[in-house]
């Protein structure tokens, strides 16, 4: 295959800080955190919050106590009564510092400090395991005595079964159970709000039935996390002036009739917004990373990937012919026992010869697990052991940094020293699409051999313009500060949430400063039941089970948004608190902080 440029420890730790002042009297420094003493590593109680669905409508009557410090009620704000534009939200004079990466602490303390992945209490695990079996059990008896309400495979004799045995029958007979909580039709932008197609079946999940009425919901499952996704302001005037006068698409690839000034001044535009020298953008999002990695891999190359990687990314390393081998999540030691492995002993298929590439693939955020990549301790192994850096930044860009560039914004550190950055135009941005930025050598490589820009269809004239204004509009470049305080709401959003989560009791996964906020709920039947109450709640959010997690390990992931105000941000809040007390969610050991949390 060809070649492009590229240059070529610590266990990951859980610990908390207090948020108190300190004992000689002083309060913590700018960044919410005490200076790292060691009598002072304590607990931070920021988590995550996660919402709970279920059918049951119960409130509780009795009052809170007073030390649960619950912010003033949200009692005004409801999304059927709401009337701000979609997509418009008010932001504060005063500003969150969006970026807390700045040298103050060194990569290894701000995970150690601000990142947690608190365990789960063993009767929990128990209970967990018990009813997941139990549903399984539940399901071969089923099987056993109905005939299931699908096609059966006939006159393949001889031939490869089309469907795994177990994925058919967990299909059939787990996901299925809670099925409605999945794939739900929107009919609106997917805004700060949005409106749902309510539908129900008849047949316990077989089949669905539009009912000819929607549901106005708090939009806390889209990942819109700058708030462009809108149908007015000016990215939706101007790619309905696009569409008007350029057409709804160009009908061919790039490679033949598809390319055009507008497209090359995004590729210039998106290259000037990376600070690399050049960019290539594509017509679809994390299909980008599974068409575009065999062309830059071949069967005598290494590629040493996180676990918790996307699955995009996997699908593409099956596609090269790439030997893979796995390092623990944000495990920097592991990440380089692996490494060292890689380099020292050769590829055995070759008797121990030299790979022709070893390449480190990462993601920026992890859209599961909420987690940030320890980029700087990642960089400094890549140019240890002259491997190639892949980092897909699809929940990062725009999210992370002071300047929305994404996580090598966040740590500032220079984004050259990253060979390959890949993302997607579906989040921050609004659109759709997906980019890889890098050397010019790198890009004009793919030009001619990325099955993505050869074959498949360009971006149409409006996707394109909404990526245009909208990033310009982070730049600055359209002559305001819109972009800028999308970027400081969203961070105070993010911070504000995750700390309220953890007043309430639940455990979260994740950075502090990251927008996927995955809240725990381990059982897989309360996944369903959070989900399906949290709807009657006008609250619409998305549960993850297996196999996207672990069997135990079942979560309910907001996302957060620049679109979102603290009156939105309460009233979900306010439903998660009782849910969670309904569910029997509140699961952490950790300490509660008992003062109120400040916007």
């Amino acid at each position: 295959m060809g070649n492009f440029d590229g240059d070529s420890e610590t266990v990951f730790e859980q610990s908390y800080a207090r948020t108190t002042p300190n004992g000689n009297g002083k309060v913590p420094n700018g960044n919410g955190v005490a200076h790292p003493s060691a009598p002072e590593k304590q607990e931070l109680l920021r988590k995550f919050s996660a919402p709970a669905y279920t059918e049951i409508r119960t409130r509780r009557c009795q009052p809170k106590p007073a030390n649960d410090a619950q912010s003033p009620s949200s009692i005004n704000y409801h999304p059927e009564k709401r009337s701000i534009p979609n997509g418009h939200a008010s932001l504060l004079d005063q500003e969150s510092k969006p970026n807390q990466a700045e040298g103050k602490l060194s990569p290894e303390k701000e995970h150690f400090q601000k990142t947690s992945f608190e365990e789960v209490p063993l009767h929990t695990a128990c209970l967990t395991y018990l009813g997941f079996y139990l549903l399984m059990i539940l399901g071969y008896i089923n099987q056993l005595l109905f005939v299931p309400k699908v096609a059966t495979e006939k006159g393949r004799d001889g031939y490869v079964a089309l469907y795994d045995a177990f994925e058919s029958f967990y299909s059939r007979y787990v996901y299925r159970r809670i099925k409605d909580c999945w794939n739900r039709p929107i009919c609106s932008v997917p805004g700060d709000e949005l409106t749902l197609k309510d539908r129900v079946t008849d047949d316990y999940g077989w089949s669905f039935k539009f009912t000819g009425t929607e549901t106005r919901c708090l939009n806390l499952g889209s990942y819109n996390y700058l708030g462009f996704a809108a149908a007015t302001g000016q990215c939706a005037d101007d790619s309905e002036e696009s569409a008007r006068n350029s057409g709804l698409a160009y009908c061919s690839s790039r490679c033949e009739l598809g390319d055009n000034e507008q497209l090359q001044e995004l590729e210039a535009l998106t290259a000037r917004y990376f600070g690399v020298e050049d960019a290539i953008v594509f017509g679809m999002g994390f299909a980008t990373n599974a068409l575009n990695l065999p062309s830059l891999l071949g069967p005598n190359s290494l590629v040493i990937s996180d676990e918790k990687n996307h699955a995009s990314i996997i699908l593409g390393l099956r596609l090269s012919g790439a030997t893979t081998k796995v390092f623990k999540h944000n495990n920097m030691r592991d990440l380089e026992r692996v490494l060292r492995q890689g380099v020292c002993y050769g590829n055995p298929k070759k008797g121990g010869q030299p790979w022709d590439k070893v390449m480190i693939c990462v993601e920026g955020i992890f859209s599961m697990e909420g987690s940030i990549v320890r980029l700087p301790e990642v960089i400094a192994l890549k140019k240890k052991y002259k491997a190639y850096l892949y980092l897909d930044e699809a929940h990062s860009v725009g999210a992370m940094g002071s300047r929305g560039r994404g996580v090598t914004d966040y740590f500032n550190v220079d984004p050259k020293d990253v060979d390959i950055l890949m993302g997607t135009f579906t989040k921050s941005f609004g659109s759709a699409g997906g980019y890889l930025a890098g050397s010019k050598k790198l890009i004009d490589f793919l030009r001619t051999n990325s099955h993505a820009h050869c074959y498949a269809a360009s971006i149409s004239p409006p996707i394109a313009q909404q990526i245009l204004t909208s990033m310009k509009t982070i730049m600055g470049e359209d002559g305001t500060d819109t972009g800028r305080k999308k970027i400081h709401q969203l961070a105070r959003n993010t911070r504000y949430f995750r700390r309220r989560l953890a007043q309430l009791g639940v455990i979260t996964y994740g950075h502090e400063d990251s927008p996927v906020v995955p809240m725990l709920v381990y059982l897989f039947s309360k996944i369903g039941a959070v989900v399906r109450t949290l709807t009657t709640r006008h609250i619409a959010a998305v549960g993850a089970g297996f196999p996207a997690t672990p069997i135990m390990e079942g979560r309910i992931r907001f996302c957060l948004s620049a679109a979102h105000t603290k009156e939105q941000l309460d009233f979900a809040l306010e439903a998660i608190d009782e849910i969670a007390d309904d569910l029997g969610l509140k699961y952490s050991r950790k300490p509660r902080d008992p003062n109120p949390v400040i916007y």
